[in-house]
């Protein structure tokens, strides 16, 4: 028991970090009426918390490697409090987009450090279900943010949806900083082994999937919102209520896939790769099967369906790359994987909105299963023993 508060105490944060970076996600139609946007413009939004995200990333797992994960992890989330504060009271949308830099810079640290959290506290034999309940606090909290931003928004103050996330990113990180303990780290600071890790054709293998899967997972959080509202003639609270579904959706799939990849008899990098294989084939079949279905409703179940597959993957993902490098490499190997799923985000909303502007969502959606597929395809040389 005593491991699993270990894990909850790292979930909870996770969950809090969440909410103040998701929230961007959920704001998305709100950001548009309020400023006048375009699609492409409003998709910016999405690509100024990303790209912060992953300027900061290598920089992060530096630091996770050299002073161990406790104190980037308090440090991180108090400045995402105030990236959120920031956002809620800046007055133009070039600002907003600048506030929402600082949060994604300050998120940074989240995947390097909770990964190598997960590793120090994970019950022997369930490592895999473990990093899976620690992701399962990215789709919590993703979700919290939906509906804590759709009530606010409803309310004509969005804002407020930020400042209560801020909030609850202060109570978190003083309840963490109380409760965990956490590893020493190398202690000393150094630039990662970026071509050692190259080295290994498996690690290469899942930087290009993850590049994929970051196209398609950050551009159906990002969108889902406006197409629910655009194309299906939505209202607010369901096209919110549909992005908050999948989230859950996404956490039972996270958790399903960390449960077999335990029990198959193989390599923890195999068992984790073949699951994620799975999941991004049925993705590539989801994301067609949108196109094909009409009215809020429908649309709303075909999303929440997707959502097992799309957003079930991250835990997936890392429990094969952690498996691939030495726990000392964690950080750097955990920075180098999620530039790969954020260099995705940052290419394919934009260009997903601009679609949407020209031609429709449809070619969109038809770009994402083709994403997918080629994730499916560059998992293949991991699958075997």
């Amino acid at each position: 028991m005593r491991e699993w508060r270990g894990v909850g105490l790292v979930g909870g944060w996770q969950v809090a970090a969440s909410i103040c970076f998701y929230a961007v996600f959920a704001t998305t139609a709100f950001l548009r009426a309020d400023f006048g946007l375009t699609r492409f413009r409003t998709g910016l939004a999405v690509t100024a918390v990303i790209g912060g995200y992953t300027a900061a990333l290598f920089v992060a797992g530096a630091v996770v490697d050299a002073y161990g994960e406790r104190p980037p992890m308090v440090g991180g989330l108090l400045l995402m409090a105030a990236g959120c504060v920031a956002v809620a009271f800046v007055p133009t949308y070039p600002l907003v987009l600048a506030s929402l830099v600082f949060v994604g810079v300050a998120y940074a640290t989240a995947m390097p450090a909770t990964n190598r959290a997960v590793l120090v506290v994970a019950p022997a034999g369930q490592r895999n279900l473990a990093m899976n309940v620690k992701q399962v606090g990215v789709t919590v909290g993703s979700g919290l943010s939906a509906g804590l931003i759709t009530v606010a928004g409803t309310n004509a103050d969005w804002e407020a949806g930020f400042l209560v996330a801020a909030g609850v990113a202060c109570v978190v990180a003083a309840v963490f900083a109380w409760g965990y303990d956490g590893k020493e780290g190398s202690g000393t600071l150094a630039f990662p082994d970026i071509r050692g890790l190259l080295a290994g054709s498996g690690y290469r293998g899942l930087l290009l999937s993850g590049f994929f899967l970051g196209a398609a997972v950050f551009t159906t959080t990002g969108y889902v919102v406006l197409y629910m509202t655009d194309s299906v003639l939505a209202s607010a609270a369901v096209a919110g209520g549909t992005l908050a579904a999948i989230q859950v959706t996404g956490s039972l799939g996270r958790l399903g896939g960390g449960t077999i990849a335990d029990r198959l008899q193989l390599s923890a990098s195999v068992a984790n790769a073949r699951v994620l294989l799975v999941q991004s084939v049925v993705t590539a079949v989801g994301f067609v099967a949108i196109t094909l279905v009409g009215g809020p409703l429908v649309a709303a179940v075909a999303f929440t369906l997707l959502g097992f597959f799309v957003l079930g993957f991250p835990g997936m993902y890392y429990g094969c790359l952690t498996a691939l490098v030495d726990d000392d490499e964690v950080g750097a190997a955990t920075a180098g994987g999620q530039t790969a799923i954020n260099l995705g985000g940052l290419l394919a909303p934009p260009a997903f909105g601009y679609l949407a502007d020209s031609v429709g969502y449809d070619l969109g959606w038809y770009g994402l299963a083709v994403c997918a597929a080629l994730a499916a395809v560059a998992l293949a040389p991991l699958v075997r023993e």
